[in-house]
């Protein structure tokens, strides 16, 4: 039985590939991986700050559709729409725009060798690193005590306490904001967006490190997703995590009566926990954690007294 041969032309494995196709194969694939991070980037940067897609879409002016699409890396955005929503965010452009630049040989090995630390063991390596190159004075900086975390973890309940018994100033942050501004948070969000209130944060921030020698410093719950302001927190403060569970967070938030930044919101405690697992690495970053959920508020405050005494010094 005589076999029909496979003529060159039809036997694809011996056709060989046009290196101009494969360029362009190739730089669609790029692309497709570009905007997926880009989309990443805008989704985690939101998360962060606590915002909605509602309401970044209500900020930057562009709609929540565009948004998803972008978020999901399917929307090839106008650099234009893009500004506006770095804008909303209060981030630069090139905080979403950049792309993964290589590290220097000497990154690289620190890093690894960061990597390979226990975790008490990088805490101290964080201490010492800030200690060292911060150029903070690490005595009054030890004098002065920020808490961070989600609303709800008892920052206001918890600061005034320590206040006291330090003999120190209890600031609120948040509160400092309004009086700076002569405007509610609300009103200062429906104004001047998400930058507006960044601006006057930092601003706030920088009049309580001049004014105050030593204090205990209630922050707001998304302080730690801008950048600049939080790493001056953590190079001037002794800064404390104040950990609780999203349910508990939920419940507090409710029976203090404001549910900013998730009200007509039917996914509030979903939303809730995306916030905190977007801002849980950043509140790592704390010189110490306590764990507010689950215990009376008296037990509580002597965990935070203790490890504001044990990292300070006292």
């Amino acid at each position: 039985m005589m076999h029909e041969a496979h003529s060159p032309a039809t036997d694809h494995s011996a056709v060989s590939v046009d290196p101009a196709v494969d360029a362009l194969v190739s730089g669609a694939a790029a692309e497709v991986e570009y905007l997926s991070g880009l989309g990443d980037r805008v989704r985690e940067a939101r998360a962060r700050r606590g915002m909605s897609r509602r309401i970044l879409a209500r900020d930057s002016g562009v709609s929540e559709r565009y948004l998803a699409q972008l978020e999901t890396g399917q929307g090839n955005i106008s650099i234009l729409l893009l500004r506006q929503i770095a804008r909303a965010l209060g981030l630069p452009m090139d905080a979403l725009l950049r792309e993964a630049s290589a590290p220097s040989e000497d990154l690289l090995r620190t890093t690894e060798y960061l990597k390979q630390l226990p975790a008490e063991k990088l805490q101290r390596a964080r201490e010492i690193l800030l200690r060292e190159f911060s150029g903070a004075d690490a005595a009054v900086r030890r004098r002065r005590i920020a808490l961070i975390g989600l609303r709800g973890a008892g920052k206001s309940t918890l600061g005034a306490m320590l206040g006291e018994r330090l003999g120190v100033p209890f600031i609120e942050l948040d509160r400092l904001i309004e009086q700076h501004s002569g405007l509610g948070l609300s009103v200062i969000f429906d104004l001047y967006g998400q930058s507006g209130f960044r601006r006057l944060e930092r601003e706030c921030l920088e009049q309580v490190l001049q004014q105050h020698p030593a204090f205990v410093l209630a922050t707001g719950g998304s302080l730690v997703s801008e950048s600049a302001t939080f790493e001056r927190l953590l190079s001037e403060c002794l800064t404390i995590w104040l950990r609780a569970a999203p349910e508990e967070h939920m419940q507090r938030v409710i029976a203090q009566g404001d549910t900013r930044p998730m009200e007509e919101n039917r996914e509030a405690m979903a939303e809730l926990k995306n916030i905190l697992a977007g801002r849980e690495p950043l509140y790592r970053r704390a010189d110490a954690t306590v764990e507010t959920s689950g215990g009376s508020l008296e037990a509580v405050f002597e965990k935070l007294l203790s490890a504001v005494e044990v990292k300070a010094g006292r």
